[in-house]
């Protein structure tokens, strides 16, 4: 069995600091990975988060829970097996 890998879910009302923390956060940790749900017609939060090395995967169309459930799957599964083969 694989050790479980660490997850946060980072969520908040529009102007509450979540990309001032997520940034903060690449910043000081080069093991992170970021999945961004836009849920607006325009999605700016991916342009937001700084270019600091992680990889940003964005989850466009949606609510992660409803609409994007199986983006969301593939996106997980692509991450941990890029974790897996040392990427």
């Amino acid at each position: 069995m694989t050790a479980p890998i660490p997850l946060v879910v980072l969520t908040g009302f529009l102007g509450s600091g979540k990309t001032t923390l997520l940034n903060r956060w690449l910043d000081q940790r080069g093991d992170l990975a970021v999945i961004i749900n836009e849920l607006g017609e325009i999605g700016i939060d991916k342009d937001l988060a700084r270019k600091v090395g992680a990889p940003i995967s964005l989850l466009a169309g949606g609510c992660v829970c409803c609409a994007v459930q199986g983006t969301l799957r593939t996106t997980l599964r692509n991450l941990y097996m890029a974790r897996a083969g040392g990427d």
